[in-house]
């Protein structure tokens, strides 16, 4: 029997136009299968189920089990997928499946650090690449948290998935040489700077610079238009 438990309705309308009109009630359409049975359409409201998944300590991994409609009531789910507004991020459909209490099943559990690596004191940082272990447990055998302990790594080492000590009842199904969190270096952006173009250093105020396109000929024809006029003046 599961600690938390969460009522649906049995719904027979589908479409755009009926999940309209159940968002519009507070509710939100979902699915019941697993277990041998044929699946039922269901709503709930999005609000209550994503409560009881935050003040569960199993988080998403938590145990319902189903009140309301007979399709669907004494059953014990689990929440497989969430359905979210890509903006807003309400819960918009839900996948409620069945599980058998004797059966192992498959869960990501997360991983929490602790401890202070003595590779930081070195000028390093944590890269925690691994955040959730995928775990193989009876239901009832969920744990809530897998921890990594990162006290005794230098700079330069890393923890591995199987340097993680599993919760009691757990099989590993994770891949067991994956790294979970590393003390690396942390990566400087170099800025660069822009170089000047040849010949652009010195253009300007330098002794000896050439002159600039067409100077040679506006001195000519300068030089030229007052030679012109002095022998027009001396003619007159």
């Amino acid at each position: 029997m599961a600690e938390v438990s969460i009522s649906l309705e049995r719904r027979e309308g589908k479409g755009k136009s009926y999940n309209r009109k159940l968002r519009q009630e507070g509710k939100a359409p979902g699915v019941v299968y697993g277990g041998g049975k044929e699946p039922v359409a269901v709503s709930f409201d999005p609000k209550i189920l994503v409560g009881k998944i935050k003040e569960s300590h199993a988080g998403i991994n938590t145990l319902f089990d189903l009140e309301g409609d007979s399709a669907v009531a004494n059953r014990t789910v689990m929440v497989k997928a969430l359905q979210r507004e890509p903006i807003r991020g309400a819960v918009v459909h839900a996948d409620f499946f069945e599980i058998d209490l004797t059966e192992r099943i498959h869960v990501f559990v997360p991983i929490h650090l602790s401890g202070s690596a003595p590779g930081i004191l070195e000028g390093g940082v944590i890269e925690h690449a691994l955040r959730e272990l995928e775990l193989a447990c009876l239901p009832n055998a969920i744990p809530d948290e897998v921890i990594g302990d990162v006290s005794a790594l230098e700079l330069g080492q890393s923890l591995h998935v199987a340097d993680l000590p599993l919760p009691e009842g757990t099989e590993l199904v994770s891949d067991p040489e994956l790294s979970v969190v590393s003390v690396v270096l942390p990566k400087i952006v170099e800025e660069e700077v822009a170089e000047p173009e040849e010949g652009e250093e010195g253009v300007e105020g330098e002794e000896g610079a050439p002159p600039a396109d067409g100077a040679d000929d506006s001195a000519d024809s300068s030089a030229s238009a007052g030679g012109d006029s002095g022998d027009e003046a001396k003619g007159d």
